[in-house]
């Protein structure tokens, strides 16, 4: 029996919570049914993409630029210091101050699990409700805009920051959109113009050059100034991520306007840097406890971290403290909790945790990524 368009419901926005991953074979031809259905629908209803692998990311929006990473770009100067110029961006800095600037890529609730209306307050769609980056929901036309075609194909771009699979929702204005009014859900439409299923990493995690990417249909019928809404629901936990990229459909190709200097997009200093030491507290006969110190190595404050590495064949983690892991087979990744992420040049945060298995660990320092 032929599958119509009319056979399946539209597509909905993320549930309020994290959705079991199929196994690949299933997931494979499930997606496969969707998007042959969906090919055949209305192109209101939207697009879905899927790629092989899993995306691997923590990041934000290259292209269209977010806010962050658009003003991270206008700001940054060759010594590298925050001295903002474009107007939107340095009202951001005097409200929220230099920090979020260098975390361009952590606009993220711990909470989110893909939540979006009812869950980030109205006036706050762009921090996504995260008070460190409370200044760029500040209603402006002086924002960077990326110029951009009504209804044309053009390569989505997001950073990859740090390692983590999930899905992508974009999301557009509705007609009428005013930049310089106060941001609420009632501007934007309420499904989804492209969602995008655990695209693959493009480059290696940590660095502004590391992506994934894939092409999609921007929305047909539209003109003017509008916003692009952008969340990144991890499948692995429900650390979801939010940004908003300020755009004018006016036959641009992607070009980009109010930042200093768009076609010199500086790539050092980094954001920042970690390091982390790992020592045993504690061990016996089938077991030991051990402590990791994450210090801010660099010379820029950050708001969270990451320490990731790979536990002896037959151990495994039973139980862990001040961070939040995950785990995927012997592989364990932890970022900072809700209260030791936020780390000045110099500081230091701990985290603790017991493994049970033979065979102890000698390492005593392990990998660390700002994120």
């Amino acid at each position: 029996m032929a599958m119509t368009s009319a056979s399946l419901p539209p597509p909905s926005p993320p549930s309020s919570h994290t959705r079991p991953r199929l196994p690949l074979p299933t997931r494979g031809r499930a997606l496969l049914l969707v998007l042959l259905a969906l090919l055949t629908a209305i192109p209101a209803l939207g697009l879905v993409v899927t790629a092989g692998g899993d995306a691997e990311a923590h990041g934000t929006p290259m292209k269209p630029g977010s806010r962050t990473f658009l003003c991270w770009q206008d700001a940054l100067t060759d010594t590298g210091e925050i001295k903002a110029v474009n107007p939107a961006c340095k009202t951001a800095q005097q409200v929220s101050g230099t920090t979020p600037f260098y975390n361009w890529f952590s606009v993220l609730r711990s909470d989110g699990a893909g939540r979006t209306r009812g869950f980030v307050p109205d006036g706050e769609l762009c921090s996504g409700g995260n008070t460190n980056f409370t200044g760029f929901n500040t209603p402006s036309a002086d924002w960077p805009l990326t110029h951009l075609t009504s209804g044309a194909t053009v390569d989505f771009s997001y950073n990859a920051w740090a390692a983590h699979p999930g899905w992508f929702y974009v999301y557009i204005t509705k007609d009428g959109f005013d930049p310089t009014r106060t941001l609420t859900w009632d501007a934007i439409e309420s499904q989804p113009f492209l969602s995008v299923d655990h695209p693959p990493l493009n480059g290696t995690p940590g660095n502004v050059e590391a992506n994934y990417s894939w092409s999609g249909q921007l929305p047909a019928n539209k003109s003017g100034r509008h916003l692009i809404y952008m969340v990144w629901q991890r499948s692995d936990s429900a650390e979801t991520f939010y940004s908003c990229s300020d755009i004018v459909f006016d036959g641009g190709n992607g070009e980009v306007t109010g930042i200093k200097d768009p076609g010199n997009p500086p790539t050092e200093p980094p954001p920042g840097a970690c390091t982390a030491s790992r020592r045993t507290t504690g061990s016996w006969n089938g077991g030991y406890q051990s402590e990791v110190t994450v210090t801010n190595s660099g010379t820029v404050p950050m708001l969270g971290w990451m320490v990731d590495w790979t536990l002896p064949a037959g151990q495994s983690v039973a139980s862990l403290w001040n961070g939040t892991p995950t785990y995927n087979g012997q592989a364990v990744m932890v970022h900072n909790a809700n209260w030791n992420g936020s780390l000045s040049p110099g500081q230091s945060a701990t985290f603790g945790y017991v493994v049970q298995g033979s065979g102890g660990d000698t390492a005593t320092t392990l990998p660390c990524r700002v994120g």
